[in-house]
């Protein structure tokens, strides 16, 4: 009898803490009145973007170098960065064209898509009306075929204009429109929302320079319309009394040059490649039922700084040392290193992207080949007042801004400049409506979950 009660016992125990176990698990699930968080979100890990090289999170010494006499009275300055992606070569030609044959397709298919539903998409799976309509990408689209001809015309170069009746797309009507928030518009005080009138109190100021009352968060979205074209003629624009029509005529189209850096490109035109490359990746992200990624954009002059100089704490070049030659005597990137001698660093003009070493970052043509647009306005006396937090100085100039208010900051040096222009801490500019034949881009992206 004692040995029945004794096994009904420890079959009671068991079954006691069985019942515990399932009762904590299932509150776990359910809350059990705990701060557990949302539970189910998954885990994220972010994969490294195609053609782009991590940058972890550091600080740097920004300012002349002190080998720099001629700015030495400027301070230095220490300042930290958080991490971010960056595309390991400057963009190409044949990435830049990517860009632009999907404008050119986009305007394409919505004039044919006036005339002809199919390649327009107004309604989504659930029968819900899309408005304004999107593009129909899988609807195959035959440049020649007759029913459309008529359509596509406007796109073409009409035939009085014509180079000896050729025709060809007008590259004057290839624009691409896109929308941003002015977060930092936004995030002034006096443009909060209040929450006892239920509406926003401040003004903000449009892309023309007027202010206008706050309707609701809505009036924080602006949008822009940029050419996309790159300016072939800035081969000839920059340069008097030089024969440089091949490279006109060449450059951007011919496939030789596919993996030569773009150039030709503003400050605006490089900004809405960027968020064009962000709609064109998370548009894929969508349609597979995963999460979006950061926005792609041009990197602070900050970033490309810290970015160029490879993890290395002093450096006045990205590879590290102090000359511009290595122990055979060889040119270590494509800039202009001896007087009117172009060609001894392998290069007279540009050359493709990555025929140099790349640095501590993996980061190639950080110094010469072209220099590189960033998001930074300039101003000489920046480093005075710029955060010591991921610094950056930024300005949104009108169309009637003074022209040195449209200055932006380039980076890096170019074929065409000597070298003190390729140390890593040189600043210089262009205007934001300019385009060269010496200046690119490339871009950067923010990265979230990456601890180092």
């Amino acid at each position: 009898m004692k040995a029945i009660r004794g096994a009904m016992k420890k079959i009671f125990s068991s079954g006691l803490i069985l019942a515990t176990i399932l009762a904590l698990s299932s509150c776990g699930k359910s809350g059990n009145g705990e701060l557990t968080g949302v539970q189910g979100r998954g885990k994220w890990f972010e994969p490294a973007p195609y053609g782009m090289t991590f940058v972890h999170r550091g600080s740097v010494n920004i300012g002349p170098n002190d080998q720099d006499p001629t700015w030495s009275s400027t301070p230095t300055k220490t300042v930290s960065v958080d991490a971010f992606w960056m595309d390991d070569t400057e963009i190409t030609n044949n990435e830049y064209r990517q860009f632009v044959n999907w404008v050119r397709d986009s305007i394409a298919r919505t004039l044919v898509g006036e005339q002809y539903p199919e390649f327009m998409i107004s309604e989504d799976r659930d029968g819900n009306i899309i408005d304004p309509p999107r593009i129909n990408w899988d609807e195959r689209l035959e440049w020649d075929d007759p029913d459309y001809m008529d359509a596509l015309e406007p796109m073409y170069i009409p035939s009085n204009e014509r180079f000896f009746g050729k025709k060809e797309i007008d590259s004057r009507k290839l624009f691409y429109t896109y929308y941003w928030i002015d977060y930092q518009q936004a995030a002034k005080g006096a443009n909060r929302y209040n929450y006892e009138t239920e509406s926003y109190e401040g003004t903000v100021i449009d892309q023309n320079g007027e202010e206008r009352p706050i309707e609701n968060r809505s009036s924080f979205i602006f949008g822009e319309t940029a050419p996309v074209y790159p300016d072939t003629l800035v081969w000839i624009r920059d340069y008097t009394y030089a024969y440089n029509e091949p490279w006109t005529t060449k450059y951007f189209w011919h496939p030789g040059f596919d993996d030569y850096p773009v150039v030709g490109v503003t400050w605006q035109q490089a900004k809405a490649f960027c968020h064009w490359r962000t709609k064109l990746h998370n548009d894929y992200l969508n349609s597979h039922g995963e999460p979006e990624i950061q926005d792609y954009r041009l990197p602070t002059e900050v970033e490309w700084e810290y970015a160029a100089r490879g993890d290395k704490d002093i450096s006045m070049y990205p590879w590290g040392g102090y000359y511009t030659r290595d122990d055979d005597g060889r040119f270590l990137a494509n800039f202009k290193p001896l007087r009117g001698n172009y060609v001894e660093d392998k290069g007279l003009v540009t050359l493709k992207v990555g025929t140099y070493d790349p640095n501590g970052f993996g980061l190639y043509d950080m110094a010469g080949n072209v220099a590189e647009w960033t998001i930074s306005a300039y101003d000489e006396s920046a480093y005075m007042y710029v955060n010591d937090f991921n610094p950056n100085f930024e300005y949104n100039a009108r169309p009637n801004d003074p022209p040195v208010m449209k200055r932006k900051v380039i980076r890096g040096g170019s074929w065409k400049d000597i070298a003190p222009y390729l140390q890593v801490s040189t600043r210089s500019f262009e205007y934001q409506d300019t385009a060269k034949s010496y200046v690119g881009f490339r871009c950067v992206r923010s990265s979230f979950g990456n601890e180092f």
